[in-house]
């Protein structure tokens, strides 16, 4: 069994306005993760006093990680990571596509790495999507196109808060490229995430090939969890099967 955790983190800004690093860390190190997704990060930004979320994270959970700036000014970056304590080679990490002329909208990515869990290769893909449904049909149809997941051979989960509902046509797009891990598992009512205070709503979504079997998904409610982000965090239980 492995386990994966997929968790957007506010900046490390909780529920209290609280800036935080250590928090978010304790509230994964609380589940003994083998891989975590993570979105919205800051690395060098003077909001965040200037701090390298990602490298503080991992370093505090003993795991090597890659992060990708979906939003670059200067020296101040934002955007996604993925930490492992697992042999890792990353694959790709790019922006996704947007829509122009449309004022405010932020920058969006994915990040792709390769891990060898006990010699076994599984494409993990990360990502974090815009907030209209414009963006998102062109976001996911990258995603599900020959740059990303149709450029991955064998195990493949995809994960990370796609602002979207199992209702909306961007997730059904995913959904019929792979498996919605929670549907797979017969969930019922699902495990939702947002907001952390009184989660109504599943946009955090973990997609899964038929090499990757579901075992279990949570989301913990701890007060640390509840304080530390806006989402909780979303945790996932698997096995590496032959297809």
């Amino acid at each position: 069994m492995a386990r994966l955790i997929t968790y957007n983190v506010h900046r490390c800004v909780g529920v209290d306005r609280r800036l935080d690093v250590g928090r978010i860390a304790d509230v994964l190190a609380e589940h003994e993760p083998d891989i975590v997704c993570l979105q919205e990060l800051d690395v060098g930004r003077a909001r965040t006093a200037h701090v390298d979320q990602a490298c503080s994270i991992a370093e505090r959970l003993a795991m090597s990680f890659r992060f990708h700036p979906a939003m670059a000014v200067e020296t101040e970056l934002y955007g996604d990571a993925i930490l492992t304590r697992w042999p890792e080679r990353l694959m790709r990490a790019a922006a996704l596509p947007t829509i122009s002329g449309v004022p405010g909208l932020e920058p969006r990515g994915a990040l792709w790495s390769r891990i060898e869990i006990d010699g076994t290769p599984l494409n993990v893909i990360n990502t974090h999507l815009g907030l209209m449904p414009r963006e998102q049909r062109l976001q996911t149809a990258a995603l599900v196109g020959q740059d990303w997941l149709g450029a991955c051979q064998g195990a493949t989960i995809l994960t990370g808060d796609f602002n979207a509902t199992s209702l909306t046509r961007p997730y059904q797009t995913l959904a019929r490229r792979l498996s919605d891990a929670q549907r797979m598992l017969g969930l019922r009512p699902s495990v939702k995430t947002f907001p952390s205070t009184f989660p109504a709503i599943r946009i955090d979504h973990v997609f899964v090939s038929p090499q990757v079997r579901p075992l279990k998904i949570s989301a913990p409610a701890s007060p640390l969890a509840r304080a530390a982000s806006d989402h909780l965090p979303l945790v996932f239980d698997f096995a590496l099967q032959p297809a």
